[in-house]
């Protein structure tokens, strides 16, 4: 019956080891209680076996510790209430100790494994970027030749300067076809930037509401300056749901202005005081004005007149 019970903690070994080391051993604590100081079933051993592995092989070292400290807990109260005694104790701790140290073991070697084939794959880009040199250098090189004999028959040869043009042009796109080429096979464990029709992802997960509005007039807009807006509009979303004290809602506006994109980003949380410094990944308020400034634009975050943070970028479009 207690095997059967603690059937759901190996679905969470892996996600939340230190929860299933927490069940399996507390239950295999309490049981005891219940059954007239019958010893769990050997089924029942056999999860603690595997939640343990599962400790040490995917939990965080804060997880490891205080697991650490469950298990000990739990073979102190298992001896002192007499449910075990010294030699299963003592074979119980050496059991212990050796799937935690396979489960240390096997992460020491998965890390390694994964760490080795980084370097492969930064060798491998290495070997590209030389390619992508010598490719550009090539080209680059044969377009300045043509260039130059291109001057020097162009006041007797009118014919030879433009067929000279021809060739350059010709040199240049092949040059760019591979330099795309190799770029994109030094970017392909990398997701492609975000654009301003990825906003309404921005409206799911957990916190306020967050309504967002796309003027139908945008246009064509730069890819990098679509990316910047996401970007914004995603760390100003993240420190709202964070910090807005009572906040329903947030509103998200991207409308167009003459050749400027305007994005203001406001929420109806309590007045705040000075806040909102987080970061997503790095990037928090000072990265957002950081890069509207590097398009060219500017960006500003603080209290609303009313309630509420406003954040707002003006980028050219």
């Amino acid at each position: 019956m207690l095997a059967v019970a603690l059937t759901p903690t190996l679905l969470i070994r892996r996600s939340r080891p230190l929860l299933a080391v927490t069940v399996a051993f507390g239950a295999t604590l309490i049981a005891p209680v219940f059954s007239g100081n019958v010893p769990p079933e050997e089924y029942a051993l056999v999860y603690l076996l595997i939640v343990l592995y599962s400790l040490f092989r995917w939990g965080s070292g804060r997880e490891a510790a205080l697991g650490l400290v469950v298990i000990i807990v739990k073979q102190l109260v298992s001896f002192g209430s007499g449910q075990v005694n010294a030699g299963d104790t003592v074979g119980g701790t050496a059991l212990t100790l050796a799937v935690l140290a396979l489960g240390a073991a096997m992460r020491f070697r998965s890390g390694a494994r994964a760490r080795e084939l980084e370097q492969v794959r930064l060798r491998e880009r290495e070997r590209l970027a030389r390619d992508l040199h010598d490719t550009v250098a090539h080209h680059v090189s044969a377009m300045a030749i043509r260039a130059q004999a291109g001057l020097a028959t162009a006041g007797s040869d009118p014919d030879a300067a433009t067929d000279a043009l021809r060739l350059i042009e010709s040199e240049a796109k092949e040059a760019l076809t591979e330099m795309r080429t190799v770029i994109r096979a030094l970017r392909t464990d990398e997701p492609d930037p975000p654009r301003l029709a990825d906003l309404a992802a921005l409206s799911g997960g957990a916190g306020p509401k967050v309504e967002i509005e796309v003027g139908d007039d945008l246009g064509a807009v730069a890819p990098a300056v679509g990316a910047a807006i996401y970007r914004i509009a995603q760390e100003a979303i993240t420190n709202a749901r964070r910090h807005a004290r009572g906040a329903t809602r947030i509103l998200v506006r991207v409308v167009a202005e003459k050749d400027q994109v305007r994005l203001l980003v406001t929420d109806d949380g309590a007045v705040p005081g000075l806040r909102r410094s987080g970061t997503i990944s790095g990037y928090g308020v000072s990265g957002m004005r950081e890069r509207a400034e590097l398009l060219g634009g500017r960006c500003t975050a603080g209290p609303g007149p009313e309630r509420g943070w406003h954040v707002e970028a003006v980028l050219p479009a």
